[in-house]
């Protein structure tokens, strides 16, 4: 799953922008599959986590019974079982909470591109802007775009078991911070396409032109 992913996507992002947009079509879907499939994988975890809980609450039921001067009369098959399940449970939640940020940047990821397409097809057949200037956007958005895959590539690198040696945890804080870049990538992605459509706005002429402008561009 991790391969097909990285390919779709590193492949997408370094082509030309302007190819055709069934590329771009192609690598959302694929992030869709993956999405669907993390879900299905949380939703497993999810269940074991209700079972451990269950039976952890029995076995702290158990203990319960027990008056402090027996405590140390338990048995130390159900003293080790209790650990194990009070740690598997710990893990559980982890591999949960690790599949979930997987989850949320992956959709972050199909969101940028998505706002990508809608707001360059939008820019290139707007009349306000020359072509040297839609050059330069060109040039930014490819930035953006190339950010964002290696910030992606980072977390494919992070979560193939084979190809780094790290706990769960410094798994997971690696994830949070090239996860904390792509969020940034799609803020840039976001302010850098409301300037443009700011730039569009003050070159109306007339307040006609500038209600169908904004129509143009699904502002209210």
């Amino acid at each position: 799953m991790n391969k097909v992913l990285k390919i779709g996507i590193m492949g997408l992002l370094l082509l030309p922008v302007q190819r055709s947009q069934a590329q771009y079509q192609v690598v959302t879907t694929v992030i869709k599959k993956v999405i669907k499939a993390i879900d299905l994988q949380v939703q497993r975890l999810q269940n074991k986590t209700i079972w451990l809980q269950n039976a952890q609450k029995t076995l702290e039921n158990e203990l319960a019974k027990f008056r402090l001067d027996e405590i140390s009369n338990w048995t130390e098959k159900q003293k080790k079982q209790y650990e194990e399940y009070y740690q598997e449970l710990r893990k559980v939640r982890s591999v949960i909470a690790y599949y979930q940020r997987i989850r949320d940047l992956g959709q972050t990821q199909a969101a940028l591109i998505g706002e990508y397409r809608r707001a360059w097809q939008l820019f290139r057949t707007d009349k306000h802007f020359r072509p040297e200037e839609l050059a330069e956007m060109e040039r930014i958005y490819l930035g953006i775009l190339n950010a964002s895959a290696r910030n992606l590539e980072q977390i494919l690198l992070v979560i193939n078991p084979g190809r780094t040696q790290m706990t769960d945890q410094q798994r997971l804080e690696m994830i949070n911070d090239a996860g904390d870049r792509l969020e940034e990538n799609f803020a840039d992605l976001k302010q850098y396409n409301n300037q443009n459509m700011a730039f569009s706005l003050q070159r109306s002429k007339g307040l006609d032109e500038l209600r169908t402008l904004k129509k143009y561009y699904g502002l209210h």
